[in-house]
């Protein structure tokens, strides 16, 4: 099947023939290799090719899809999608967004599209390497994976809008296991990048050993209330809870923490939270959504006050605004919903800036945090969790012994209300990113 405008605005033509009132072609070609390695030794090699489209119409303001990977099913892709619609009920807020200029984003790197099965396999064979060359304790490696992606998208509506954009995504992560007489510790790291030099396969081998070995020989500590640090990793999971409640699709639904706030202090006034889809090289980032709305740079929580929340056409529609140009699908196969671009904390002033050496001296004791248990757990209505944690605890600016077995609760929006500093290592995981966070004094069970 090819994949072109020419096609697209087939669909779109046949669509409005069979009596569509506003039609739209999604089309997603996506070339993949993921590559797994044990021993040295390739445990597991995956290269696909997928392309399909999509087609969604509207008709008397009600919605039809229909989609399809089979380039001569044109004809009932149209007719599935146009009968669909005249079976569900009509919604007022239906409706395309018309074409727009949108800025370009670098997003494409043509190292990725074109390697070899060897050359990555060279690539994810340095994760395992590194991890076990770090430290003579590492003595197993779980997971050690690589995936590189070669996509096109072409977004083309009956309002005008004709979009194509090619993009380019490589990752690589490990699991490394640290094992010290009866103790042994597991490490985690990750990388991702539309480029291929912005992933470094050696470092995430090496942090993933570092995490693990860090933790060995961990104890508990008695409960006690005391400043807490979250490491970069482990801020990015506590983001994930405000990810959602960003959503206005979970706003409208009554299904976010943050539903009705918005003017009103949120978090602490020190940090601002920013979803950005024009950053060059993030794995969030596009020239437009998938509708075809421009990506933005937007502040989303401003000096702790929340602004705004993530739209999509239709949620913005809803409200009386404008689309934040965060329509996102799965895949060719799903109706756009609302998502991140790239999420990430910002320190309001350089001031509240500080290197985790300097946080870790800027109080008595604290309670660094370096891998949480069950965030995922956190209620996104009440925003209230309970999380296991192990770390280092510090004192005096030195590590005393690393923790094990604690406990930290409370509600999300106090917790991050209490923020003090901010670290000057922000690192993105996926499409959400966070530096390391100083939090004041925080009540820890164990």
């Amino acid at each position: 099947m090819k994949v072109d405008r020419e096609f697209a605005g087939k669909l779109i033509h046949l669509a409005l023939d069979r009596g569509a009132d506003e039609a739209e072609a999604f089309i997603r070609s996506s070339k993949d290799l993921s590559i797994e390695i044990k021993d040295q030794q390739i445990d597991a090699l995956e290269s696909s090719l997928t392309v399909g489209y999509s087609l969604r119409v509207m008709k008397d303001k009600r919605l039809g899809f229909s989609y399809s990977t089979d380039g001569e099913a044109v004809t009932s892709v149209v007719e599935k999608a146009v009968e669909a619609a005249r079976w569900v009920d009509r919604d007022e807020y239906l409706e395309l967004p018309g074409p727009s200029d949108s800025a370009s984003v670098e997003i494409f790197d043509p190292g990725i599209s074109s390697i070899s099965e060897g050359e990555a396999v060279k690539k994810v064979s340095l994760l395992e390497q590194a991890a076990y060359n770090e430290d003579k304790r590492i003595r197993n490696i779980r997971t050690a994976r690589g995936t590189f992606r070669n996509s096109e998208t072409i977004i083309m509506n009956s309002k005008g809008l004709d979009r194509q954009y090619p993009s380019t995504t490589c990752t690589a992560q490990i699991m490394a296991k640290a094992e010290d007489g009866q103790d042994s510790q597991m490490g985690w790291y990750f990388m991702g990048s539309r480029f291929l030099n912005k992933v470094s396969f050696e470092d995430v081998g090496k942090y993933a050993a570092r995490r693990a070995i860090q933790l060995l020989g961990s104890k508990r500590m008695y409960a006690r209330k005391t400043p807490v640090i979250l490491d970069n990793l482990v801020a990015v999971e506590f983001m994930g809870i405000f990810a959602s409640s960003l959503s206005s699709e979970s706003v409208q639904k009554g299904k976010s923490l943050l539903s009705g706030k918005k003017g009103k202090k949120v978090i602490s006034p020190k940090i601002n939270m920013v979803d950005n889809g024009l950053i060059p090289g993030r794995l969030g980032s596009r020239p437009v959504d998938d509708e075809g709305v421009p990506s933005q740079d937007k502040t989303l929580i401003k000096e702790g006050i929340l602004t705004s929340y993530l739209y999509n056409t239709y949620t913005a529609k809803k409200e009386g605004v404008s689309s934040t140009g965060n329509a996102v699908r799965s895949s060719f196969t799903g109706l756009p919903s609302v998502g991140l671009s790239n999420l990430y904390i910002e320190a309001v002033s350089r001031s509240d800036v500080l290197c985790i050496e300097e946080i870790f001296k800027a109080v008595d004791t604290c309670l660094y945090v370096t891998e949480a248990m069950g965030v995922h757990t956190a209620n996104p209505i009440s925003g209230e969790f309970s999380v296991g944690v192990s770390g280092l605890l510090i004192e005096k600016g030195e590590i005393a012994f690393p923790v094990k077995e604690a406990v930290i609760s409370g509600n999300i929006l106090s917790f991050f209300e209490n923020i003090e500093a901010v670290g000057d290592d922000l690192v993105f995981f996926g499409n959400v990113g966070s530096p390391s966070l100083l939090f004041g004094p925080t009540d820890i069970s164990a």
